[in-house]
Parts: C-alpha cells; structure tokens; sequence
C-alpha cells in the first residue's frame, strides 16, 4: 500500500500569521474598536495559528473581559478580511516546497488536514501556486469536527489514496499531536514554528528541525 504523508498547513507548511494578524486587526477595526495585535511579537504570532478565534479572544483579553458574543460577531469579518488580502505575507518554511516535491517523487501519497475552513485552505495553496502539489486537502468545514478529531485526518488519508496503516502526521502542536494520537499514526512536529523546540515536551514519534531532513525522519519514524 502506498505510503502517505499529511501535513497541517498554519505553522507546519506555510508561516501565515502576518495575514491572519492583519485580517484580526482588520475585523478589530470594523467592529469599532481600538485593538491591535503585533506581527512581529511572538504571542501573537502563535495565537494567529490558532486560528481566527483565538486571535480576536487574545485581543480582547488585553482590554477587558473576553466577551463570546463580541468574538462571534467578530469572526465572519476577520474571515472576509482574510479572504480578500490572503497572500500578502504568507510563506513557504524554507525547504517545504522542496520536500513535497521529493516525497511525491519516490511515490509517497501527499495530503493536507487543516482546522482552516476549507475554501480558503484551497484559495491560499492556489495563490501559492502549490495546490498540485497535494494528493488530499481537508479543511475544518469538510465535516461536522475538528482536529483533534481523528477523522479529518482519516478523510485526508482516503482522498489521496494513502493507507492508515503507513501515514505520518506533520504538525506544529498540540492539536497534530493528540490527532495523530487519535487516528493511531505517528507524528513528527517541527520545531520552527512559534512553539519552537518544546513541541518535543508532546512526545511525538520525531521532531524536525529543517525541512532538508524530513524524507529520513520520515523513514525512520516509519520504520518502527
């Protein structure tokens, strides 16, 4: 059976916390309030990779009580917000385009499972001019769960012709840990995301430092 390999997008394939902070920021705005959060500040860039959600809590957080209601009306604007300016500062992790390309090459099936809604999922990966790069892409809306539900995950699988019983999860968090941990594949979380090395503390099967290394770790992590 073929072997496959799924990645999450934010924080594992692709560093997008320059525009989910600027659709936060913008979402802030509409909403008629003086909130900012900072691109460049560490906080704010690993809660932008929580998703839209955790952004606009962590914002509020800073001025007062988190009112739910405030975060729900919130939302739908930082999703337009979003939609509209997707790709301005959205990048690659140096080396991931690369390693795609190799493991499709020796003939790994190759997906993504995001909790990013699915149409903006497909938006950006076509903006980066990368969505043939990818067997499978299975985003939060596909069905009525999430991530750390295993079974995105197993859609991802399905839909690029991949066997469970040879997948490895790719991820940045706790989140791709206790999925991976759900779904009964092993998971390597790479350590250049905000997290930094101390995904290693969520005891996954291997950590990844370079992208340049990722075909061995997967190999060895595979082989057990």
């Amino acid at each position: 059976m073929k072997r496959c390999v799924i990645f999450d997008l934010d924080g594992t394939l692709c560093d997008t916390s320059g525009d989910l902070i600027a659709a936060a920021n913008a979402a802030f705005a509409m909403r008629g309030h003086d909130i900012r959060l900072d691109p460049a500040a560490s906080e704010d860039r690993a809660t932008a990779l929580r998703g839209g959600r955790a952004m606009l809590r962590l914002g509020f957080s800073r001025v007062g009580e988190v009112d739910e209601a405030e975060v729900d009306a919130g939302y739908q604007p930082l999703l337009d917000a979003y939609e509209r300016d997707i790709c301005r500062h959205t990048v690659f992790y140096p080396g991931a385009v690369e390693a795609v390309r190799r493991l499709r090459a020796r003939g790994d099936a190759v997906g993504i499972c995001t909790n990013k809604p699915e149409g903006l999922a497909e938006q950006l990966m076509t903006a980066l001019g990368a969505r043939d790069l990818f067997d499978s892409l299975v985003g939060a809306d596909r069905l009525a769960v999430r991530k750390p539900r295993p079974e995105h995950l197993v859609e991802s699988v399905v839909e690029a012709g991949g066997d469970m019983a040879h997948t490895v999860l790719i991820g940045d968090t706790v989140t791709d840990r206790r999925t991976a941990e759900a779904a009964g594949v092993p998971c390597i979380l790479v350590t250049f995301a905000p997290a930094g090395p101390s995904v290693a503390d969520l005891a996954p099967e291997a950590t990844l430092d370079d992208y340049a290394d990722l075909d061995a770790v997967i190999d060895r992590v595979l082989a057990r």
